[in-house]
């Protein structure tokens, strides 16, 4: 069985433009713009929730009790790079020796 070239050079032509809407679709996003304060890469509730695995009620209580420090811009909260590592490595350390 012969398949006519034209007819072929079609199907490959619409598998190919298939390919180059898939490929376009899938191209990655702009990473969105890092905020920095005094150097300091600031972290939002976001960043922050995703990097610990806690809800943003979470984040809120943390602050309330003072364990988590922040700014606020424009009533957004912001942490520190610096200070997000503290809090991790000092809850963290809390938690492990308590199960010791």
């Amino acid at each position: 069985m012969f398949i006519e070239r034209e007819y072929m050079e079609a199907w490959m032509k619409r598998i190919m433009d298939r390919f180059d809407r898939l490929e376009s679709r899938m191209e990655k996003p702009p990473e969105k713009e890092r905020l920095q304060f005094n150097g300091e890469l600031l972290l939002d509730n976001q960043d922050l929730c995703l990097m610990l695995n806690v809800s943003k009620r979470s984040l809120q209580r943390y602050r309330s009790l003072g364990w988590l420090p922040y700014k606020q811009i424009d009533q957004k909260m912001y942490y520190l790079q610096s200070e997000a590592e503290r809090f991790i490595k000092e809850r963290f350390d809390k938690r492990h020796k308590r199960n010791k």
